[in-house]
């Protein structure tokens, strides 16, 4: 299978879209030998947070000396991004001989039961047998969507479940309440797991400890209270954190946005669970070090310099709100100008309203997706912002546009969806940044 059939393959089962349930994905796992079977993963579900937080917990252990799976979705700019071992994707020919062997499983399954998989359950299949294959240490697995019937839930025996920040998003498959999608999200929790929760709404916390005492899993709690902003530095920024678990002064983070230090305060509980639950033990000089160089694109990326040019994955309502609160706290003094483009089936007018004020001008434009809102619509919501709003379809002319409207000493905030951030990626990769 060459890499334009793999891509081919992907994309044709891509078209049916999204079916939740876990019955496909048992059977096509069955086809595999069960890999999941082999692996001791770290399985991490929530609405935002979740690849900050995986890849935080990712880095520390690597740096802690174990060969390190990490899988996550989507990719920004190629799949071979979803598949990394101790921070490397997989090399573009053993991608391809994955995909041809899960395809082969997908045939036989679809002979049997006649029915296909969709695409996540074929790229996740992929990575349980990938990872397998490569015998790692652990697998820091993070949910495509939900929990509960979420493809990657076929896993029985998690060493560790980490819910990051549940909030309103897919609601057309996990419920219209906080309290309905913390239930779908809490659908990963199993017997006897720990499971370390990150600061949620009274509600939701009420729902995962609910579940958590059903279901016998230790609960720990990290409490967003318990994290102070230190400083701003050139690398990222100084917090601090102190409760029944953890003290660390002058914890250097690497991940800029302050939002961040609800992920940081629960990498370091994910941390410390895995010590008390499974005697693992982590050095105070090696979590600090592999916290200050935890890498992940996409979230208040800094990748140009006069103008500042920020990338951020906030693409719901949540992220959008925590983005504009990091903006205002590290930027409040520059003038901002806004990229942005955002996906049909989001709170678009929300969201807009929630950074629009923060801005003197804004570029709006499509994301390459068949979701995308359609500049028409955006613009009969910017009409009442008192700001000069620019439209172009084109992401490469609308991020030139961006950048040369925005002065020397600005900032310019690209934001609104995954597939924005990922042909801008792909953009500055091409330029070679």
């Amino acid at each position: 299978m060459t890499y334009e059939e793999a891509l081919g393959y992907l994309g044709r089962i891509g078209q049916s879209g999204t079916k939740l349930g876990l019955e496909r994905m048992q059977a096509l796992m069955a086809q595999l030998g069960h890999p999941e079977e082999k692996l001791r993963v770290i399985h991490v579900a929530g609405t935002n947070g979740k690849g900050s937080t995986c890849a935080m917990i990712a880095q520390v252990l690597q740096e802690s000396g174990w060969r390190v799976g990490l899988y996550t979705s989507p990719h920004l700019i190629r799949y071979e991004e979803r598949y990394q071992i101790n921070r490397t994707p997989i090399e573009k020919e053993a991608f391809c001989a994955l995909i041809q062997r899960v395809k082969e499983a997908g045939e036989a399954l679809r002979e049997k039961k006649g029915e296909e998989p969709t695409v996540f359950e074929v790229t996740t299949a992929a990575a349980f047998y990938y990872f397998a294959q490569q015998n790692v240490d652990f697998l820091v697995l993070e949910v495509g969507l939900g929990g509960r019937f979420d493809a990657t839930n076929i896993i029985s025996h998690p060493v560790l479940s980490v819910i990051t920040s549940i909030s309103l998003d897919h609601m057309e498959y996990l419920g219209d309440t906080v309290e309905q999608i913390a239930r779908e999200k809490a659908g990963i929790l199993k017997p006897g797991c720990p499971v370390v929760v990150a600061t949620q709404h009274e509600a939701v916390r009420q729902v995962v400890f609910q579940a958590a005492q059903e279901k016998g899993c230790p609960f720990y709690y990290a409490r967003q209270e318990e994290c102070r902003f230190v400083e701003e530095t050139e690398a990222g920024f100084l917090m601090e954190i102190k409760n029944e678990y953890l003290a660390y002064q002058r914890l250097s983070l690497s991940l800029r946005g302050r939002y961040q230090m609800q992920n940081a305060a629960t990498a370091l509980l994910a941390l410390y669970a895995l010590h008390r639950e499974h005697g693992m033990d982590f050095e105070e000089t090696v979590i600090r070090h592999a916290l200050a160089h935890t890498r992940w694109p996409g979230r208040m990326e800094v990748v140009r310099q006069e103008p500042l040019v920020i990338l951020d994955g906030a693409h719901n309502l949540d992220g959008i709100q925590a983005l504009s609160q990091s903006l205002r706290q590290s930027y409040g003094g520059r003038p901002l100008t806004l990229l942005v483009g955002i996906l049909g089936d989001k709170e678009y007018e929300r969201m807009l309203d929630t950074v629009a004020p923060l801005a003197q001008q804004m570029v709006l434009t499509e994301p390459q997706s068949e979701r995308k809102w359609q500049l028409e619509t955006l613009g009969k919501v910017t009409a009442k912002y008192p700001i000069r709003v620019y439209f172009e379809k084109d992401i490469p002319k609308a991020y030139a546009l961006a950048q040369q409207i925005t002065p020397k000493d600005g900032v310019l905030c690209c934001a609104g969806s995954l597939y924005l951030i990922g042909a801008l990626e792909s953009l500055e990769e091409e330029s070679g940044r």
